[in-house]
């Protein structure tokens, strides 16, 4: 068993234009303050990071690593969850996903998710250059529409569109493993990689891919009212990276998992700040330790109702408090008698 590390934060929803949350320095100072001893760094946000530069400098990056060092802090993974999502864009929603990209290729499909595909050889390269062993994304969404179908999907169109996702994909985790990474999918509703089956789906379709692995995220189960915990227990082999968030999910008879297209405050499933919601954490930072689970233990702070210092605030403790220092004894070693082969045998009456 390992001790899981942390607590850490993901920088992006903290990110403002007031300091001390509009430079990485800042943020970072701000961050170790609350007792943070890891980051993960929104790779989108040029405030934070040059993707490209950490991709081509060793340099650049042994800096950003020694500016991070001098706080206590450490970079825990690098994200593309932006770019990861222009991978693969169904045409129905190309002008809401343009906002993510650069004005060069907004307008234009092809450019767009080649610019894309590229962040993520950045991203790749970023990630060994700063010793990194893993790098959160989504998937993107090509068959999302038809998720709850009405007419009823065409015959084939789930495989074709798990197919084109491989075809997709796989030039970018070969990237990853020729540079040690594993690419950790955020597995989450809107994403063709929305739970275990759809994951299961796109693992075949990619031939097993060893760096098509996994970002565990109990709130998005929540709000899909899957069970979180079990999860674990299926998947825990490719889960490589952990998001702490919490949520709940208190459905009536007016509305359910949907939300009928109610503000976040006004739906039934909602994300919390840690300790506010529904999600048992404290069994699943042991289900975590039992399996050997060795990366980190980071804030993913989402809520529509607390203020997100307050959150941030709150959120290390938490993590730091729920994290389970993994035995290396047995506990019962006291009544031991020690034993061997003949003894065995005497024991079983041979």
């Amino acid at each position: 068993m390992q001790t899981i590390k942390g607590p850490a934060i993901f920088l992006a929803q903290f990110l403002g234009d007031v300091a001390p949350f509009n430079t990485l320095d800042g943020i970072t100072t701000w961050a170790a303050g609350l007792g943070y001893k890891g980051v993960q760094i929104p790779s989108w946000d040029p405030r934070c990071i040059d993707l490209q530069k950490a991709a081509e400098s060793k340099t650049y990056c042994d800096e950003l690593k020694g500016m991070l060092a001098a706080k206590g802090l450490q970079i825990t993974e690098l994200s593309t969850h932006l770019q990861g999502q222009l991978v693969a864009v169904n045409p129905a929603y190309d002008i809401m996903f343009d906002g993510f990209a650069p004005d060069s290729v907004k307008g234009n499909p092809k450019a767009r998710t080649e610019w894309a595909v590229q962040q993520l050889m950045y991203a790749a390269k970023a990630s060994e250059n700063l010793g990194l062993n893993a790098h959160a994304t989504f998937s993107g969404a090509l068959m999302w529409h038809t998720v709850y179908p009405w007419p009823q999907r065409p015959a084939g169109l789930v495989e074709q569109g798990f197919a084109e996702l491989a075809r997709r994909w796989t030039p970018i985790l070969n990237k990853f493993d020729e540079c040690g990474v594993d690419l950790c999918y955020e597995i989450h509703p809107g994403e063709d990689l929305h739970d275990g089956v759809s994951y299961e789906m796109f693992l075949d379709a990619v031939k097993g891919h060893k760096r098509a692995n996994l970002l565990y995220d109990p709130s998005h189960f929540v709000l899909q009212a899957l069970d979180y915990k079990q999860y674990i227990d299926f998947y825990h082999e490719r889960i490589k990276m952990f998001h702490v968030k919490d949520a709940e999910f208190n459905p009536t008879g007016k509305q359910g998992v949907y939300g009928g297209y109610q503000s976040w405050v006004n739906r039934a499933g909602r994300f919390r700040s840690l300790g506010d919601g529904q999600v048992d954490f404290k069994s699943i930072f042991s289900k975590l330790t039992q399996y050997g689970y060795e990366g980190w233990a980071v804030l993913e702070w989402e809520c529509c109702i607390k203020d997100p210092v307050q959150g941030a605030t709150e959120g290390a403790p938490f993590i730091a408090n729920h994290i389970i220092k993994a035995t290396e004894k047995v506990f019962d070693d006291f009544a031991g008698g020690g034993a061997d082969e003949e003894f065995n045998k005497r024991v079983l009456g041979l």
